[in-house]
C-alpha cells in the first residue's frame, strides 16, 4: 500500500484531504505541521509528502527540501494557494508537483494516482 505523509495546517482541509485519500485506498498519516512531520519521516517509510506550502514553524518548501535529503526517493506534492509561493517551489524543488487551491478531492486522487502509474505499471499491478 502506498504511504503518504500529509502536512496541512487548516484542520478541515487536512481531514478532507486525508479521507478522500484513504477511500482511494491509500494509507495516510496527517499532521498540521512541517516540524511534527520531521520525527514520522525519521521513523516510518513514506512514498509521497504531500504538503501544504504555506505553514507555521516550517514552511512545506523547507519541509520538501529536508526530507529529500533524509528519504532521497520520496516523491513530493505541493497544494497551495498563493500563485508567488507557486512559482518559488518549482525553483526550490523542481521535481515535484504543485496542485493550486481551490481544487476538487477528485484532482487530487487523480494527481497522486498518477504519481504512481508507472511504479504500478511496472509491478504489474
Amino acid at each position: 500500500m502506498i504511504r503518504i505523509l500529509l502536512a496541512e495546517d487548516d484542520r478541515v482541509m487536512r481531514e478532507y484531504l486525508t479521507r478522500a485519500l484513504e477511500r482511494s485506498g491509500y494509507a495516510v498519516s496527517a499532521v498540521d505541521r512541517g516540524t511534527e512531520a520531521i520525527p514520522l519521516l525519521e521513523s516510518e517509510p513514506f512514498d509521497l509528502l504531500l504538503t501544504d506550502i504555506v505553514m507555521p514553524e516550517m514552511d512545506g518548501i523547507e519541509l520538501a527540501q529536508r526530507a529529500g535529503e533524509m528519504c532521497p526517493d520520496l516523491r513530493v506534492m505541493f497544494i497551495t494557494g498563493f500563485a508567488a509561493v507557486t512559482l518559488k517551489a518549482g525553483k526550490t524543488v523542481p521535481q515535484a508537483r504543485v496542485l493550486s487551491k481551490p481544487f476538487h478531492l477528485r484532482d487530487l486522487v487523480l494527481e497522486v494516482d498518477r504519481m504512481f502509474e508507472m511504479e504500478n505499471a511496472t509491478r504489474g499491478l
